[in-house]
């Protein structure tokens, strides 16, 4: 032995020795050894840590303990176990168990050992918990698609307001060219009714884009008080109608329920749909649904965005054909629907989940094919606001049509603009049209008289609420008409301004005239 091999030696031991303190020191990872058949035979205090055994408890026995059950059975450890062997090293995560039977979520490495003959002698191991990180990454990626899906939403829901009041500008223009026909159709009843199914279409494109505007939160809500129960049972013959006799229709309320804040006549047609999707669920054959509401307290995992307070759950539940994940995640996108072509618009739960949203509330679908559909509508609780015990406004009282008047009216729109000239003067009033805020402005500043201005909201340059400022400064006894396909727009500030809601035919737009004159 050479003097230089004493001092080579133990320099050797302490190495050896200071590494395994190392080891032994850390105590974020569990590293240990295995033999070759996966049994355990060193353990650090990282281990211990994390994994609960102290090392009499667990040095010699087989690392599959670690493992769930189902993986056991699966036969994973021996697998990672074949594959380092083969492949030098694996690394994966996955379930592990604690000395406790407690589960944490494992990024796990093994790595092959040989010795200088290259014979295969043991593993290296190394586990650390990534529990926190794992719920961490979770959570922000249910954040990032959250936050998707209301980007989505929000886009779709500019689309769909853009093209409904584009849609209420071409149904005005329908609506006033029968207006002014009507009175000089033949009196025969093919040409009547050939009248009367034009005017029925341009309802039932009224309402397509009401509902347009409900998804995209751009129609003006009363919210009000609301008794979910009387307005449930007010519309309970309705509803049977609706539904056929095939159907049966049963209600649960909780007792003392309290009042929500919301628009009642929205709150109807959110209903009507609900229950109408209900019975559609059912195909062929009849069934039974169920309409219940409650008082429900956020947080909730139904709804787990809500705001503190308490809220009012209105559930329409049935038992038909359900949805599968794919259609329950689209099912409140617009236009997308599940029924035949010409059955629906897939517009009524964009409804919906608009004036959900709209009232600070929600719309939550629960659903699997084969078991039925829960739609859960919920409503802020009304708190210290004055009750309203009908869920449906008086209807306006009629009106005789207003004295010969000199109107100016002002919209962009040249279709609507000469329609709504022509329908003005059959009406009986003196007309100037112009098709710009700019041109009105002109005239009123010119000294130009007139007894009533009517002007479109959304118009270049200026809108009609800027319009009515301005020609406010100029003649402040001037009565203005806003007529607008945006239903959102809100005149609580304005309260001078008389609204017009197009599309309009020829009585409303009399009324509202004769209103704006009187006031003013």
């Amino acid at each position: 032995m050479t003097d230089t091999e004493p001092h080579a030696s133990a320099t050797l031991s302490k190495s050896e020795t200071q590494f395994r303190l190392l080891v032994d020191g850390v105590a974020d990872y569990a590293i240990y050894m295995l033999d070759p058949n996966g049994h355990v035979v060193s353990w650090n205090s990282g281990a211990q840590r994390i994994k609960g055994y102290a090392p009499h408890d667990i040095i010699g026995s087989h690392y599959r303990r670690f493992y769930t059950p189902a993986d056991q059975a699966a036969g994973e450890p021996e697998r990672n176990l074949a594959r380092a062997a083969s492949e030098g090293r694996v690394e994966a995560e996955g379930w592990r168990v604690r000395k406790d039977g407690t589960r944490f979520w494992a990024h796990v490495i093994i790595d092959r050992i040989r010795d200088d003959q290259g014979r295969l002698v043991g593993f290296a191991k190394v586990t650390r918990d990534v529990t926190e990180q794992r719920a961490a990454e979770r959570d922000l990626e249910e954040a990032r698609m959250a936050l998707f899906q209301s980007q989505k939403m929000e886009a779709i829901g500019q689309l769909t307001g853009g093209m409904a009041h584009d849609f209420n500008n071409l149904l005005m223009a329908i609506q006033s060219a029968l207006d002014l026909l009507g009175p000089r159709l033949p009196t025969d009843e093919r040409t009547r009714n050939i009248y009367g199914t034009a005017l029925a279409g341009v309802e039932r494109g009224a309402s397509l884009t009401q509902r347009m505007l409900a998804f995209a939160r751009r129609q003006e809500l009363e919210p009000r008080a609301v008794s979910v129960v009387d307005l449930v049972r007010g519309m309970s013959r309705l509803l049977e109608r609706t539904v056929g006799d095939r159907f049966e229709i049963a209600t649960r309320f909780a007792p003392r329920l309290c009042d929500a804040l919301v628009d009642p006549h929205q709150l109807e047609l959110a209903l009507l749909n609900l229950v109408v999707n209900a019975r559609d669920a059912y195909a062929e054959h009849g069934g039974r649904i169920v309409i219940e509401a409650d008082v429900m307290e956020p947080p909730h995992v139904d709804a787990p965005e809500l705001g503190p307070g308490r809220y009012v759950r209105l559930s329409v539940i049935d038992s038909g054909q359900g949805m599968d994940v794919d259609t329950l995640a689209r099912s409140t996108d617009p236009f997308f629907t599940t029924k035949g072509v010409g059955k629906g618009t897939g517009l009524g739960l964009s409804m919906v989940h608009g004036l959900a949203a709209q009232s600070h509330g929600r719309l939550s679908l629960q659903s699997k094919p084969g078991t039925g559909t829960r739609a859960d509508l919920w409503l802020p609780a009304a708190e210290h606001v004055e009750r309203i015990v009908e869920s449906a406004l008086p209807e306006p009282a009629k009106r005789h049509g207003a004295s010969r008047l000199r109107v100016l009216t002002v919209d962009d729109d040249a279709l609507v603009l000469t329609t709504l000239e022509a329908l003005l003067e059959d009406l009986g009033h003196e007309v100037t049209a112009v098709s710009s805020a700019r041109e009105a402005l002109t005239l009123l500043e010119a000294g130009a008289s007139y007894d009533v201005l009517m002007t479109d909201y959304a118009m270049p340059g200026k809108s009609g609420v800027e319009l009515a400022k301005d020609a406010k400064k100029l003649r402040p006894d001037l009565p203005i008409v806003l007529a607008t396909g945006y239903a959102e727009i809100s005149l609580k500030d304005f309260p001078d301004l008389h609204r017009l809601g197009k599309p309009f035919d020829r009585s409303r737009l009399s009324e509202v005239l004769e209103q704006a004159t009187a006031a003013g």
